[in-house]
């Protein structure tokens, strides 16, 4: 029986998440597994890796062939740096001290690594709110002054009406007077 490391799909329909298990190489990708050793999210962003760290590099020094998947997984949690240092140490290259002493630099480039790539993200984050936000209140001011001019000339509108309704009623009060001053002055003729 060759043991495999691999993910098993979990989740829903557009959402998935996985399970990374150790299982039998003809076992269906879904079905019976022999070790749960971690989860993998992708749906995060960076993504979202949990993993039995001990477990997984005692089935990797046991013989279990990782996925291509589950090999960029254990590489990016750093059990396969963990794996290969130890292999040295048994060759006899350098000493567990010195191992360990190489794993931790590497894990602390690796942290640091990824704590730069969430702040760039949460940056990027925020810097493209205020672009929508700076959008947002160029185009708020570019309506309300659109809004002002319409108003500026429904007011001048209006007020050319009643100018005009003025002068109109003024024309229609001229005629009138002007009959009534010729009624006045007729009967005073006769």
């Amino acid at each position: 029986m060759s043991v495999r490391i691999r993910l098993t799909r979990q989740g829903r329909k557009a959402s998935a998440y996985y399970h990374i298990v150790a299982a039998d190489s003809r076992a269906p990708r879904d079905g019976k597994f022999i070790e749960r050793l971690g989860s993998y999210n992708p749906n995060t962003n960076p993504a979202t890796i949990e993993l039995n760290f001990e477990r997984a590099l005692y089935w990797l020094q046991t013989g279990a062939q990782p996925s291509d998947t589950a090999k960029s997984i254990l590489s990016k949690q750093g059990v396969l740096m963990k794996k290969h240092l130890l292999e040295g140490v048994k060759k006899g290259a350098f000493d567990e001290a010195a191992a360990e002493a190489k794993f931790e630099k590497w894990v602390a480039e690796k942290k640091s690594k990824l704590q730069a790539a969430k702040d760039k993200i949460k940056a990027d984050a925020n810097t493209a709110k205020k672009d929508r936000l700076e959008a947002e209140r160029k185009v708020n001011a570019a309506k309300a002054e659109a809004l002002a001019k319409k108003q500026a000339e429904a007011k001048a509108a209006a007020e050319a009406a009643a100018k005009e309704a003025e002068a109109a009623a003024a024309e229609a009060e001229a005629p009138a007077e002007e009959a009534a001053a010729e009624a006045t002055e007729a009967p005073a003729a006769e």
